[in-house]
């Protein structure tokens, strides 16, 4: 139950489904139609500025520093959430925009920096059709077209979430002993994962990867004339999205706090 709630209730406080809700009452509540709709037009526009998204995505992505030298570790730990499955038409597993964690810990396990690269993702039976198998089997294949051997791979496919797997990866590696990680993942979903993997005991290195904005973007917001300032203020689906994605982030964060995880 704990699962489904977590996919169903945040679509509506993220701000595409608090616009909606807006517009359905002021469908329903005749006398209070203006402010409503104002109301859902301003949590839109706001929601798809460039300069909200960015400064949300970057109160998130500068919590974990990129890495510095080469670090080792026990193993890599590599959580799921990069790649689409490889049902037809697709004629194999691809990357998604969250993909970058997958080449980068193949580069770091080239580097040296373990020889073990544990990748967790499982799958939730009615979000997917049938017959697709666990995300860490697609990461797995992927893994290994990226050079990484297929003795290196230990796979986690029972997690549905970010603290199954935390839990699911913890209990793999304490098996063997292992309990000092390099943890791969996107920039922004690092400040919920360490503390999630840290809860459970592991020594836990951040290996944070797909930045969506850069220093030099965030430094040029700032900077431009009229022309880049009214295109930053104009509603935009991709920063619409990132607004959406940082919400997400916080309302785990404050949840998985509220259920002793962190």
């Amino acid at each position: 139950m704990f699962v489904f709630l977590s996919k169903l209730l945040p679509l509506l406080i993220y701000p595409l489904g608090v616009a909606c809700l807006l517009l359905i009452v002021a469908l329903v509540w005749k006398r209070a139609w203006r402010p409503l709709v104002v109301m859902a037009l301003l949590v839109l526009w706001i929601g798809s500025s460039r300069y909200v998204a960015y400064a949300l995505v970057r109160s998130l992505e500068t919590r974990y520093p990129a890495l510095d030298g080469a670090p080792t570790a026990d193993a890599i730990v590599v959580l799921g959430g990069g790649t689409r499955s490889g049902d037809p038409p697709r004629p194999m597993p691809e990357v998604n925009e969250a993909g970058d964690r997958l080449f980068y810990a193949a580069r770091l396990y080239q580097d040296g920096a373990a020889e073990v690269v544990l990748v967790t993702g499982g799958s939730i039976e009615w979000m997917q059709p049938e017959g697709i198998p666990p995300e860490a089997n697609d990461m797995s294949l992927l893994m290994q077209l990226l050079g990484v051997p297929d003795e290196a791979l230990w796979l986690e496919v029972e997690s549905r979430n970010t603290y199954e797997n935390a839990l699911y990866s913890r209990e793999m590696l304490a098996a063997e002993g292992l309990d000092d990680i390099l943890l791969v993942t996107s920039a922004m979903h690092m400040p919920r994962s360490v503390p999630l993997f840290e809860a459970q005991g592991l020594r836990v290195t951040a290996a944070p990867t797909d930045f969506l904005v850069s220093d030099a973007e965030w430094q040029h917001l700032w900077r431009g004339g009229f022309s880049a300032t009214l295109i930053n203020l104009l509603p935009n689906v991709e920063y619409l999205t990132y607004t959406t994605r940082c919400l997400k982030e916080y309302i785990g964060i404050v949840v998985y706090g509220m259920r002793g995880w962190l």
